[in-house]
């Protein structure tokens, strides 16, 4: 049974494919189109992904859609007859829009097809159930506690429920305008960030503030009740009268009580600190509420947490050490991006029926590149390189000495996490390295930190985590005594976003790790995205090249091959050589 899993109705299109429940490639559209968190139907991924699982779309049984147009239709005209000052807006965005999009993925369904009496069946499945419940089907847990907690998606804002083996209980949800998504985004646009898609920058500057501040304030703007739903005073915002204008998420009581929003590209007051680290600290604190309700109701020992907020990786952290649950399992894509990995599975378990016989351990899972297709590039280009057997024993002499180096190595994840296939690399044991980097390769904000991959065996030696965390997204501390040792990864609170790293999961990514733990007795190294602020991360070696000699990389290993960039000393005395053999002549 070949299912074709699709998301293009929010933002983050992606595409993927599963063959008798296994998935065999997921890739988003940004890597491929280049626009970041794309909303374009994802029709080069699934190219992509067939061509990968060496298929057609002929072989294509079922199609799964992360969206469900009609579904809450009802709470929704309700919402909109009591808010008539945002009805055009609301009506464009939530009722006119996903007819839209799926005139667009009709569009592309019946030039592939001709008609659905000739193509395969169309599920179009709810929002949340693509998010919590095909989450679960995907994870390492015989049964556990499920919330999908984001934005919105389809008016729903966070869904309860406990799934075991292929069923699913749905306790309860809660729905617009009271969400814990817009709550944050809020807080992100008064920062002078772009809301649904700087969430990460907040959640990076919150540890700047002091969160006692503004808490108790912001604590009267969320409430949990007894069944976990969320409510949300709504005097604080005006993100629930949003119109065509686009006007600010912020009331005037919010300003009022919080002081002057950022504006965008302006400097960072004390008080926009203050105010990011008490939105955070709530967040935890209420969703952390959420899930001892979860737990009472549950009485599992795990969790699987979806959804646009289940990215911020320093809630997750606080749920790992002071829930009840045991541990709890983020897939790599846990945003809209994953629903067509949840829309998938939803249909193949939840649906259909069939066994539940995989796992999503295994974030790399997209495009890859032979060392003669990357040779061919870099021939066409005309670029000076040079072929190591062992690349990986060459990137760690180079990190020892403190050079910065693109790694583009192969299957290519999937998810907003580099994970060791198309990352930047640096040995975090330099004090001025994160600066560095923010400044001379990711032209981002000073503040912005950068996070350690480790091997799994030196942990326990390095961080206060008990689970691993293989997709970083669990933010731990780093121990106290080990702070200095990796200052460039370590956060102005003590803290890391932490990705544990197996030798059978990526075996190249864990020896450049090891071998340069060998050479400094520090196996961990500073990992960020292989790309600059605004850009999908790379996918291809001309995306590679391309961000290397934009930015100050001072090396990319990409395969077995290598491109030094020489210093200016180099220059100087490569022209000096020159001048002399002119001046023989």
């Amino acid at each position: 049974m070949i299912i074709l899993g699709l998301n293009y109705y929010f933002h983050d299109s992606t595409a993927c494919i599963i063959v008798d429940g296994q998935l065999i490639a997921a890739i988003e559209e940004e890597r491929l189109n280049r626009d970041k968190h794309t909303k374009q139907f994802p029709e080069m991924a699934i190219d992509r992904c067939l061509k990968m699982a060496n298929l057609t779309l002929k072989d294509i049984d079922h199609i799964a859609v992360s969206i469900k147009p009609n579904h809450n239709l009802g709470k929704k005209f309700r919402y909109i007859i009591s808010h008539p000052k945002s009805a055009r807006y609301l009506l464009s965005y939530e009722i006119r829009h996903p007819y839209r999009k799926q005139k667009g993925f009709w569009k592309w369904y019946n030039s592939s097809y001709g008609s659905k009496k000739t193509g395969p069946k169309i599920h179009f499945i709810p929002h949340h159930l693509t998010h919590g419940p095909g989450s679960f089907f995907v994870s390492p847990y015989k049964e556990a506690a499920i919330l999908g907690i984001d934005g919105s998606g389809e008016w729903a804002t966070a869904m309860l429920g406990f799934g075991k083996d292929n069923h699913i209980d749905c306790f309860h949800e809660s729905f617009f305008p009271h969400s814990l998504g817009s709550f944050y985004e809020a807080v992100t646009q008064f920062c002078g960030f772009i809301t649904n898609y700087d969430e990460g920058k907040t959640m990076g500057l919150a540890p700047m503030g002091d969160p006692e501040v503004f808490k108790k304030e912001v604590e009267k703007i969320v409430r949990i009740d007894k069944n976990g739903g969320i409510h949300i005073d709504l005097s604080y915002f005006n993100y629930q009268h949003m119109n065509y204008k686009g006007i600010s998420h912020l009331s005037p009581k919010f300003i009022e009580i919080f002081g002057e929003p950022r504006k965008r590209g302006g400097e960072f007051k004390k008080h926009h600190m203050d105010v990011a680290a008490a939105f955070q600290r709530v967040l935890e604190d209420r969703v952390l509420e959420i899930c001892d309700i979860l737990y009472e109701k549950t009485k599992t020992d795990y969790l699987v947490i979806s959804g646009g907020v289940s990215l911020n990786s320093v809630m997750n952290g606080r749920i790992v050490r002071e829930s009840k649950f045991k541990d709890v399992y983020v897939m790599p894509a846990a945003g809209d991006n994953g629903t067509a990995i949840g829309a998938a599975y939803y249909l193949y378990n939840g649906i259909l029926k069939n066994p539940r016989n995989f796992v999503h351990s295994n974030p790399y899972v997209g495009t890859s590149y032979s060392n003669e297709e990357i040779e061919k590039v870099l021939i066409a280009c005309k670029l000076t390189y040079t072929f190591h057997e062992d690349i990986c024993e060459t990137a760690a002499t180079l990190l020892e000495s403190g050079k910065i180096i693109g790694w583009f190595q192969d299957k290519m994840e999937i998810g907003p996490r580099a994970l060791g296939s198309r990352s930047i690399l640096a040995n975090p044991a330099f004090p001025d390295m994160k600066d560095k980097i923010n400044s001379e390769v990711k032209f981002r904000e000073a503040y912005r930190p950068f996070a350690p991959s480790a091997i799994v065996e030196a942990k326990d030696l390095f961080f206060d985590l008990e689970v691993e965390a293989p997709f970083m997204l669990k933010v731990c501390n780093v121990l106290k005594e080990q702070q200095m040792v990796i200052p460039a990864v370590t956060h102005v609170d003590g803290s890391a976003r932490l990705q544990t790293v197996r030798k059978e999961l990526h075996p190249r990514y864990y020896d450049v790790i090891k071998k340069l733990g060998d050479k400094t007795g520090v196996p961990v190294v500073l990992n960020t995205s292989f790309n600059i602020q605004g850009e999908p991360v790379v996918e291809s070696p001309k995306d590679a090249i391309r961000c290397f000699f934009s930015t100050g990389l001072d090396a990319l290993a990409i395969g077995n091959f290598l491109l030094v960039k020489k210093t200016a000393q180099e220059k100087i005395l490569d022209k000096k050589q020159n001048e002399a053999v002119f001046a023989s002549k």
